[in-house]
């Protein structure tokens, strides 16, 4: 048991050294992460929409 109230020590000893981002670095990778996510998001989507209507074009002949 001692070991555990050690582990919790020195993780937060650790955590004290971490370097935090401020608030406008923040909200600069959080709006970095979505729009890429929202541009990856619409490519697989068309990706998606052209193999499916290749394979109905394919399946047509």
């Amino acid at each position: 048991m001692a070991n555990v109230g050690g582990f919790f020590k020195n993780v937060m000893s650790e955590m004290r050294k971490v370097s935090w981002p401020r608030k406008k670095e923040l909200t600069r990778y959080t709006v970095i992460v979505l729009a890429t996510v929202a541009i990856m998001a619409v490519f697989f989507a068309l990706v998606d929409l052209g193999i499916s209507e290749f394979f109905r074009w394919y399946l047509d002949l």
